[in-house]
């Protein structure tokens, strides 16, 4: 059965910081492309980090600078360390498994084959 659990969510002031963990089980990371995604209520969910088969992380330029996407393959596990937080990161966050093959970007949802259930992120100004 393939899963995929986030974690590390919470509210926080405007230049905080939060580390988000996705750990999988059924999905051996070192074997996928990974990638974060994000919803605020009312918008499309955009694609926020991701790693493709070479281990190059790629970011949307709202997040350059400020999140660092990274994956344990020992633990199997995959993070989003996130710093500098503004209020309008404020989301639902994803974490999500691709088959590399199925890959163009690693930036649209529909690349993507397992998703977990989301975690919050709130950031207060």
């Amino acid at each position: 059965q393939v899963q995929l659990v986030e974690s590390g969510g919470g509210s926080v002031e405007a230049g905080g910081s939060l580390r988000l963990s996705c750990v999988s089980s059924g999905v051996p990371l070192n074997q996928y492309c990974v990638g974060w995604f994000r919803q605020a209520p009312g918008k499309k969910r955009e694609g926020v980090a991701s790693i493709d088969g070479d281990r190059n992380p790629k970011y949307a330029d709202s997040v350059k600078g400020r999140f660092t996407i990274s994956k344990d393959d020992a633990k199997n596990t995959l993070y989003l360390q996130m710093s500098s937080l503004k209020p309008e990161d404020t989301a639902m966050y994803y974490c999500a498994a691709a088959f590399c093959v199925h890959v163009v970007d690693g930036t649209s949802e529909e690349e993507y084959n397992y998703w977990g259930q989301g975690t919050q992120v709130t950031v207060s100004s």
